[in-house]
């Protein structure tokens, strides 16, 4: 029964490092140009981000070559401020915008980087391990209508429901 289970959860561990059936990794990806602050102006519901406003990523090297995450959100019902510290790692080269991030120990989930704006990395479309997690990250509060319906474009192409996405206040 213990062996059982432990085969479960490393197979369930492994899901977690899925991407939706359409979604591809950028490839060409650079990290040192991808490292910084990051605005959240739009995502997918999901518990360990409900109510929160003014919601940031910043993401710094570590000295195991891995990226340092520092989320950041403004909880307007504890009206305070909350904040989630974890790390991310290539799932496959440095190369393709495929990481696996954790904020709990062991346990990785994906963050798959799909869209890019090449010249500046001045927008970000991410990916989960599934159609139930996504984001569209900016350097900026706010991005260009453009921007935005073209992520929505994407993201409904790629069978995430575009009707649910939350538009987070960065005012």
């Amino acid at each position: 029964m213990r062996k059982a289970l432990v085969i479960v959860t490393l197979l369930s561990l492994a899901g977690c490092l899925g991407m939706p059936q359409t979604i591809e990794p950028v490839s060409n990806f650079k990290l040192n140009q991808y490292l910084g602050k990051w605005y959240e102006i739009a995502r997918l519901d999901h518990s360990f981000e409900r109510g929160l406003t003014h919601v940031t990523a910043e993401y710094t090297l570590r000295e195991d070559g891995g990226v340092s995450v520092l989320n950041r959100g403004y909880s307007i019902e504890s009206k305070e401020w909350q904040e989630a510290i974890g790390k991310a790692y290539f799932v496959d080269s440095t190369n393709k915008g495929y990481l696996k991030v954790s904020f709990f120990g062991p346990f990785y989930g994906s963050y798959v980087v799909f869209e890019l704006e090449q010249s500046n990395y001045d927008y970000a479309f991410v990916s989960g391990p599934n159609n139930d997690y996504l984001w569209l990250l900016s350097r900026t509060p706010t991005v260009a209508t453009e921007v935005l319906e073209k992520f929505k474009r994407l993201a409904e192409q790629n069978g995430f429901d575009t009707e649910q996405l939350i538009y987070v206040d960065q005012k």
